[in-house]
């Protein structure tokens, strides 16, 4: 199979479920193809898989991770210490764990084609990940509180596995409370990836986009609770702060002196 055949099939065999896309023409141009199989992959509702599936699924969406182009933690230079910036993709990023910011229902995000994290490392990752997630869920017979962590494997991503974790929700001022939350995340996140013996982690700026945190203060509470923990620990973590927009970006740069 090429990718536009591995495409095709993915796309028909979602759409055997009953979902509002489940009739929905097949475009002919690439891109809405993979928008297509993209949308009906945020609203898949977890059940068991076919191995088949499985496999041509991780076939496309690994060569299609390669296409866009994987950038390895060996690449980057840091800017201090066991520590890094780095603006991109998180999703092409090559190290042992990235961390997913999650909401309290861990299952990813179900609005289609939205542009959030959860959304693209679910997309990206494959529905394996939205159906280990919803075992560990079924499992816990709750939703994930606030400032905790999981892991799971990271299937069709280059780096090894994903740290999900539920940042604080700033719907109105900044309190101490969402603060201490936010710390909470990294060091959750941190303490279960050395558990799960991994020597680099990647960050995402948790709870900073719909969820309402600040940029600059989320920020500071990232590098300064990641400094004071290899710091307190004696851990030699490698620890990438990961940025997408060009504010964000300055942010750290100012934090990180660089």
């Amino acid at each position: 199979m090429n990718q536009t055949e591995r495409r095709i099939y993915l796309i028909k065999e979602l759409q055997k479920d009953n979902s509002q896309l489940s009739h929905y023409k097949i475009p002919e141009d690439e891109q809405g193809q993979k928008d297509l199989l993209r949308g009906l992959m945020n609203i898949w509702m977890p059940k068991p898989i076919s191995e088949e599936y499985l496999r041509i699924e991780s076939e496309y969406l690994i060569a299609e991770s390669k296409a866009r182009g994987i950038t390895s933690i060996s690449d980057l230079t840091p800017v201090e210490k066991d520590l890094y910036l780095w603006q991109g993709d998180i999703t092409t990023l090559e190290c042992d764990a990235v961390v997913n910011a999650a909401n309290s229902q861990m299952l990813g995000c179900w609005r289609i084609l939205h542009n959030c994290i959860d959304n693209c490392l679910h997309s990206a990752a494959g529905i394996s990940l939205r159906y280990h997630c919803y075992e560990i869920m079924r499992k816990q017979g709750h939703e994930e509180p606030t400032g905790q962590a999981k892991i799971t494997p990271a299937y069709n991503l280059p780096c090894k596995y994903v740290l999900h974790t539920v940042g604080p929700i700033v719907s109105g001022r900044l309190t101490g409370e969402h603060c201490e939350l936010l710390k909470n995340c990294y060091l959750s996140c941190l303490k279960l990836a050395e558990e799960n013996g991994c020597g680099s982690i990647a960050f995402c700026c948790i709870s900073t986009g719909v969820f309402g945190f600040p940029q600059k203060e989320a920020a500071e509470i990232a590098v300064n609770t990641v400094r004071t923990y290899k710091k307190e620990t004696g851990s030699d973590i490698k620890v990438i702060f990961n940025v997408f927009k060009d504010d964000d970006l300055m942010i750290y740069q100012d934090l990180l002196n660089c």
